[in-house]
């Protein structure tokens, strides 16, 4: 369908379609305080949250590094992307066609279009394969083999890839060109530059998004001698494996219900355990798990609530240890983990931010062995009983105490567990835990406490509780320029905006940046009649690769709010405040000006008694 709208007029429909919340929370962990959402930064390093997410408003604000914008400006920072191709992703998602006139736009969504079919054609003829190719039948004997039917097969969308070379690309030579069959990554380039198919003999299973598209493949080995193990797409326009979790778009509805996650590390976990009945099951695609599939379990979570469910060999173990580091450093600074089961809640004022428990019930067997063996039901049992993290990570120290343990022996083994301790952020329930470590390895509780309270004293000296706040300096004179433009921002009264138009026009503004503002907003303000929301996106979208400007414009929206609801001699009175303050500021320019060139003429007595006259005349007019 033909697109008759303006690239201006395609703007405005992104935006009215973008949901700030939506955007930031697919990046950032946010918790709701007051009429606000606030994480850390995701642009600067801070443990103390200062970013802040205004949902009323569509804009977030950084109180510690100063950085500020709408939802598009957030996506172009954060993904380090011009607006141009930040529209363009956002055109695609939305299934809004970008005028032609807008250099490649055409050829890029048509693009992405073909790979999005190529793609999905792919699933069907991959899973065609399986049942119909007589060289299939190894693929299927260990599916079924691992109880995977043809009911689960079906509704997976399992599949084969065959042993030619170029057995994909001359089915689908007809419909897709070799760059397309590239870009979905489906192909791979060998040294001699030849094209041939990317996957080979093996079990292909789908990897979605969220919404249920596929977007890339899974690939597992089918020979015992066939490397690697498993083979992923690489990342595509559509697909990058530390933002994907596989099994999400089955299993998010259900976390969101429950409000938890089980994280399993293979696609076959998930499978069988999301068949058998726990829906709330996604494992990250052939990658440890990141900071940013965090981030996407939280949208879906909202008590955080993460059961950790990978294999109990060495492997696994290291693994388990790796991802809490990772959940620990996506929910830095929004609050503490939960480590006390029954009453912690009653012992400290601050809710916790997330809780982290360990599901470890058998003997080095994954979670689908476990589950094809005992069930589901066995499998929720343990789930039930499974423990914190901090008690899982306790207990697998206390395992390596022997009752023959020499003192060296038991310092090295303290030395293990101090750490997780002193993490613990009540007195309380951190006695409590000393008490325990201490009667399980016979030593001193006394002695370990002192050596808490070392650490405690040492860590309270060296790290400052003063939040950071905005290092940007503002004298009286910039602020009463952002007053004013800050006044073009409420938008309560036709009559208000036209008396500052027309008062400003006389008032020489001192800050570059601020003069272009308010230039900017004399040009928009005929077109735009008074709409303040048409104004702001108008504003983010002419300054769009401005960062500073964007900044400057975030600051006019907060400070605006200080001035709603005053009544019109208010408005005026701080109108002609701030004039005021603008042009003091001259005045004292003008004096310094006047006073640098009079103590110059040292020679000259005319010169010399006309600036002093000037000089007079000026403090006289203060």
């Amino acid at each position: 369908m033909t697109n008759n709208k303006t690239y201006t007029e395609v703007i405005d429909e992104i935006r009215s379609r973008l949901d700030i919340l939506d955007v930031v929370q697919s990046r950032v962990v946010l918790k709701k305080k007051g009429a606000n959402y606030w994480g850390c930064c995701p642009f600067h390093n801070e443990k103390t949250p200062s970013f802040s997410v205004n949902v009323q408003k569509g804009i977030y604000k950084c109180f510690g590094c100063g950085e500020g914008g709408d939802a598009i400006s957030f996506l172009m920072k954060i993904n380090n992307q011009s607006f141009n191709d930040v529209i363009k992703d956002l055109a695609e998602q939305f299934n809004i066609e970008l005028p032609s006139s807008k250099g490649d736009s055409k050829q890029y969504n048509e693009d992405k279009q073909q790979v999005k079919n190529l793609l999905e054609k792919t699933c069907d003829y991959y899973h065609n394969n399986l049942f119909t190719l007589p060289e299939a039948k190894p693929a299927l004997d260990y599916l079924y083999n691992r109880g995977i039917t043809k009911e689960i097969i079906d509704d997976y969308k399992i599949g084969y890839s065959q042993k030619g070379y170029t057995d994909l690309q001359n089915h689908f030579k007809s419909e897709f060109t070799p760059v397309i069959m590239e870009k979905a990554g489906l192909t791979v380039k060998t040294e001699k530059g030849d094209l041939v198919d990317r996957f080979r003999h093996r079990i292909m299973i789908p990897i979605r998004d969220d919404s249920g598209s596929v977007i890339a493949f899974g690939a597992r080995a089918i020979d015992a001698n066939q490397n690697p193990k498993y083979l992923n797409s690489p990342d595509t326009i559509f697909y990058n494996k530390s933002r994907v979790l596989y099994g999400i778009d089955k299993a998010k509805n259900k976390m969101i219900e429950d409000d938890f996650v089980v994280i399993m590390e293979g696609y076959f976990d998930v499978i069988s355990a999301q068949v058998a009945g726990l829906k709330n099951t996604v494992a990250s695609c052939g990658t440890a798990l990141t900071v940013d599939h965090v981030r996407l379990i939280a949208k879906y979570s909202k008590s955080r609530k993460i059961y950790l469910a990978f294999d109990t060999d060495s492997a696994g173990l290291k693994a388990t240890q790796r991802s809490t580091e990772v959940i620990k450093e996506a929910f830095a600074g929004l609050g503490n983990l939960k480590i006390f089961d029954q009453s912690y809640s009653n012992l400290s004022d601050d809710k916790y931010t997330c809780e982290i428990r360990v599901v470890a019930p058998f003997d080095s067997k994954d979670p689908d062995e476990y589950i094809r063996e005992n069930g589901i039901e066995q499998y929720k049992k343990h789930m039930k009983k499974a423990p914190l993290l901090l008690d899982f990570q306790l207990n697998q120290c206390l395992k390596e105490y022997t009752p023959d343990f020499s003192p060296t022996d038991k310092l090295n083994l303290v030395k293990k567990i101090m750490p997780l301790i002193e993490e613990i952020p009540n007195n309380i329930v951190q006695n409590e835990y000393i008490k325990l470590v201490a009667e399980k390895i016979n030593v001193d509780e006394k002695a370990l406490i002192r050596e808490v309270n070392k650490t405690k004293n040492y860590k309270t000296q060296a790290v400052s509780e003063v939040p950071r706040i905005v290092t940007k300096s503002s004298n009286i004179y910039e602020k009463a320029q952002k007053n004013l433009l800050s006044l073009f921002l409420i938008g309560e009264s036709n009559s208000d905006m036209n008396f500052l138009s027309q008062t400003l026009k006389n008032v020489k503004f001192i800050d570059k940046n601020l003069i272009i503002i308010l230039e900017t907003i004399d040009k928009l303000s005929c077109q735009i009649n008074n709409d303040v929301e048409k104004l702001i996106q108008s504003l983010y979208t002419q300054f769009a690769e401005d960062n500073q400007l964007k900044d400057i414009i975030t600051d006019l929206i907060y400070i605006a709010d200080s001035f709603k609801n005053l009544s019109d001699k208010d408005f005026r009175l701080v109108v002609q405040e701030n004039i005021a303050r603008i042009n003091r500021y001259h005045l004292e320019s003008e004096r310094k000006e006047l006073a640098l060139k009079y103590k110059d003429l040292n020679n000259n007595d005319v010169q010399s008694l006309q600036y002093k006259m000037q000089l007079r005349e000026k403090f006289k007019n203060k």
